[in-house]
C-alpha cells in the first residue's frame, strides 16, 4: 500500500512565483508579444499628438482688424506721359513708325499700341479694310498686333497702353478733334509726330 505524505501536493499551475534557488529572485512574468501598431496609435516613446489646442481666446473673438483703405488714385496722377516728336506733314507717319519700331524694341508687346493717323491712312489699315471692317476692327479686339486707324474713328479704338499720333495731314481742325481723345485713350504714353506748334495748340502749352 502506498505511502501517504502527511502534506498534499499542489499543482504546479496553481503555485505562486517561482523562487530561483541560485538568486531568492522572481522571475519575471513573460510580457505579451504586442500585435500590430494603428495609425492612431502612437510610437513608443513619443507622446500622442492629443487634441488639437484651441485658439487664444483673444483671437477667437476679436478679428484682425483690417488694412486702412488706401486712397483712390487721382486723375492727374494716372494721365499719360505726352511726347512730341517734330516732324513735318510729309514726314509725320514715317516718324510714326520709327517711334513703334523703338517702343518694340524696348520690349513693348505689340498689342500695347495703337497708331492713330490724321491725313492718310497707313497702308496696313487700308489693306485689312479691303477684307471687311468686320474683319479690321477684330483685330483690334484680338489685341495681339500693333492696330492702325484714321483719327476720325478714335471714338471706336479702344484704349491701349501706349497711343501714337502722325499729325500727317495739314487740317490742324484734325489734329485738334483727335488729340484729345488719343490722350484720353492712352494709359501710359501718348506719342504725337507732327509740327509741334499745331500739335501744341491741339493739347496746350503743357506739352
Amino acid at each position: 500500500m502506498p505511502l501517504i505524505s502527511e502534506e498534499p501536493q499542489i499543482p504546479e499551475s496553481a503555485q505562486g512565483p517561482r523562487v530561483t534557488p541560485a538568486t531568492g529572485r522572481t522571475a519575471p512574468t513573460p510580457r505579451p508579444v504586442p500585435g500590430p501598431r494603428s495609425a492612431a496609435t502612437p510610437r513608443p516613446g513619443r507622446p500622442s499628438p492629443g487634441p488639437a489646442r484651441p485658439a487664444p481666446p483673444a483671437q477667437r473673438a476679436h478679428p484682425a482688424p483690417a488694412a486702412p483703405a488706401r486712397p483712390q488714385p487721382t486723375e492727374s496722377r494716372s494721365a499719360p506721359q505726352v511726347q512730341l516728336i517734330p516732324a513735318p506733314v510729309a514726314g509725320a507717319l514715317d516718324a510714326a513708325e520709327e517711334a513703334v519700331d523703338l517702343l518694340l524694341e524696348s520690349g513693348r508687346a505689340p498689342g500695347d499700341i495703337l497708331v492713330l493717323t490724321t491725313g492718310e491712312q497707313h497702308p496696313w489699315a487700308v489693306h485689312e479694310l479691303s477684307f471687311g471692317e468686320a474683319a479690321y476692327w477684330a483685330q483690334q479686339d484680338a489685341g495681339d498686333d500693333v492696330f492702325f486707324a484714321d483719327a476720325s474713328a478714335v471714338d471706336r479704338a479702344k484704349p491701349r497702353p501706349v497711343v501714337v499720333v502722325a499729325a500727317n495731314g495739314d487740317a490742324g481742325d484734325a489734329v485738334a478733334r483727335a488729340l484729345p481723345v488719343a490722350r484720353d485713350r492712352a494709359a501710359a504714353l501718348l506719342i504725337v509726330c507732327g509740327d509741334p506748334q499745331t500739335i501744341n495748340s491741339a493739347l496746350g502749352a503743357g506739352v
